[in-house]
This record gives structure tokens, sequence and C-alpha cells, in this order.
């Protein structure tokens, strides 16, 4: 697959990631007006959509794709690092809302809901069709 092509492809789902890094952009904004776990999710974000589009100029630029991986590797590294301290965060804020309310009488404050086996099972059926086609596309790739 030529270069050129594939950097289209990873621009347009960029482009199309703008539902993500844009309101991510305004919580990093708001500053102290946001929580530190917010903020550090917004971070996570910005740096995973910010590697892409820096794989993307590296594509175009012909750079050696050693270069082009070793910056979606290093980029993919802080991304996961940042998300993962924005859930430490947030449990820990979880646990200081809980505390704070117990010490009020107040009811204890629930934890968000989160997706359930229905979720599961879409995602799973999802990799189990990509994982039967590909198979077929790799031939039909080979015909052409």
């Amino acid at each position: 697959m030529p270069r050129t092509l594939l950097a289209l492809g990873a621009a347009v789902i960029g482009a199309a990631g703008c539902v993500w890094y844009l309101p991510a952009l305004s919580d990093l904004r708001a500053g102290d007006d946001r929580p530190p776990a917010l903020r550090t999710a917004a971070l996570a974000c910005l740096t995973g959509w910010g590697t892409l589009a820096a794989v993307v100029l590296l594509l175009l630029a012909q750079a050696p794709w050693r270069v082009a991986g070793a910056v979606a590797a290093v980029g993919a590294a802080a991304a996961s690092s940042l998300a993962v301290r924005a859930g430490l965060l947030r449990r820990r804020d979880r646990r200081e809302a809980g505390q704070w309310a117990e010490q009020l009488g107040a009811p204890p404050v629930a934890a968000p809901g989160r997706p359930g086996r229905t979720a599961l099972a879409w995602g799973l059926s999802g990799v189990a069709l990509a994982a039967a086609g590909t198979p077929f596309l790799v031939r039909q790739l080979l015909l052409a």
C-alpha cells in the first residue's frame, strides 16, 4: 500500500476524531475548573490524536517505516500511561466523594454504570467477523 494512501486514510480518521479531541481540548483549556482526572484523560486523548497527526506527517514526508513506527509506539505508550493515570485519579476522586458523603450522612455516591454483557457480545462478534473476513480479503488482494 502506498504511504500516501495510508496517510490519507489516517488523516480522514484523524479528522473524524474531532468528536473526541475537541472536547478534550476544551477540558484542558478550562484549567482548574475541571478535576485533575478529567484534565489527565483529556491530555491522554490529545496525546493519542497528536500521535496520529505526527505519523500522518511522517508518512507524507516519506520517512522510513521504522521512524513512523517508533513515533506511533512512543505516542501510544504515552497516551496509555496518561489514561491509566487518569483512571487512578478518577478512582481516588470517587473514593474521596464517598468519604465526604459518609461524613455528611448522605447516601453513598454511586459509581457510573459499566457496559454490560451486550456491549461485550457486540464487540466480540465484531472481532470474530473481522477475523473471519480477513482471509477472504487477503485472497482477493492477492488475486487482483
